[in-house]
């Protein structure tokens, strides 16, 4: 199988496997005061030290979680309690379940943030939380943070950034930026699934309220005790993660429009490594759902928009934020992992090429003649 789909998740980089194997063998709690556990509590700190100083910010601001999903509903918690909030029209749901009843702020065609409307919101809501991802999981658009920080700061409002697709991928100081806080996941640069820190500017973090109590873990902001070797390899992933697959991801993007698809959010600033590729038909478009099942059986992992839908394919909501509704069940996701190999990408074309032969050939039908798998 060829791994095309590392937005979901990125394969586990060597360096965050060394480290969790060493942290495997600390057999104390890093909360209890004996040895064991003080050495525990030396790795742990460790880590906090290495990704706090990874993301420009510092130790005692950064709050261990299970994931993104956890820091990004933290944050809102603590950080909107009293204020209206805003969320981006194309945030992942994670945010979106956190904001319920939300203002919600459109987005441009091209999926980024549309500025004059956000600031016609912050004049009308005072003092708001608005919540932006850095990067679009399924499209992968940038949105202009800068701008959208410095609306912020004019009118009085906090920001919390979702930087899990740019954290690894893009050198961005978010709170340089100006963001009050921002969420960082560490399967999405290449550590282990289950660890993820939000990390807060100067003096924020002691104001954040948990969400689970427990035993004061994280100085009382986050109670549990710390899943210490998946947090030893996300902060070894961190200090390594820094690919850039633009041109891979250029040369896929040139031969599926040949095929007649269509690239999602290609007028705005992206990731180097994602593409979002609807492919329409003369007859109505070949559904995503229909295009990864032929390509996972032609030896490629793609995706349908997001994973975080407990296995379902559904529309995009991001697409029809964007005003492509049309297309919101045609797109598919092709995210370039770190350990692209040569010849993954000549290979991932051939078999697209075929797969969009055979669907606009026969719509609703790819299985008419064999799959081309993956050598």
């Amino acid at each position: 199988m060829v791994y095309l789909d590392a937005n979901a998740s990125e394969p586990l980089h060597p360096a965050a496997r060394a480290a969790m194997l060493a942290a495997l063998e600390q057999p104390g709690n890093p909360a209890s005061i004996h040895g064991a556990g003080r050495a525990a509590r030396r790795v742990l700190e460790s880590a906090r030290e290495s990704l706090a100083a990874r993301f420009h910010a510092a130790p005692g601001d950064l709050i261990f979680t299970s994931g993104a999903t956890e820091a990004d509903a933290l944050a809102i918690h603590a950080l909107g309690a009293g204020r209206p909030v805003l969320i981006g029209a194309t945030e992942h749901d994670a945010v979106r379940a956190a904001a319920p009843g939300a203002v919600i702020i459109p987005v441009r065609q091209s999926g980024e943030v549309d500025l004059p409307t956000l600031e016609a919101l912050l004049r009308t809501h005072e003092n708001a939380l608005v919540c932006l991802m850095s990067a679009n999981n399924e499209t992968g658009v940038l949105h202009p943070l800068a701008d959208a920080a410095s609306l912020c700061a004019r009118y009085h409002a906090l920001l919390h950034v979702d930087a899990v697709q740019t954290a690894g991928r893009v050198e961005i100081d978010y709170l340089a930026l100006g963001a009050a806080s921002f969420a960082v996941s560490a399967h999405k640069l290449g550590g282990p699934l289950g660890a993820g820190a939000l990390i807060c500017a100067a003096g924020l973090a002691d104001h954040i309220k948990p969400l689970i109590a427990g035993g004061g873990q994280e100085r009382g902001r986050r109670g549990g005790t710390p899943a210490l070797p998946a947090l030893a390899g996300f902060a070894a992933a961190a200090m390594v993660a820094r690919p850039d697959l633009r041109a891979a991801r250029e040369r896929i993007e040139q031969a599926a429009r040949a095929c007649g698809a269509l690239v999602m959010g290609e007028a705005a600033p992206r990731l180097g490594n994602t593409s979002c590729l609807a492919l329409p038909g003369a007859r109505g478009g070949v559904r995503a759902e229909t295009q990864v099942i032929a390509l996972d059986m032609a030896g490629f992992c793609v995706s349908a928009g997001s994973a975080c839908s407990s296995g379902k394919v559904a529309r995009s909501h991001v697409l029809a934020a964007m005003g492509y509704a049309d297309h919101a069940g045609d797109a598919i996701r092709v995210s370039l992992p770190w350990n692209l190999r040569d010849g993954d990408v000549d290979q991932f074309i051939v078999a697209y090429r075929a797969m969009a032969e055979r669907a606009l050939r026969k719509p609703g039908d790819i299985s008419s003649s064999p799959p081309v798998r993956a050598a």
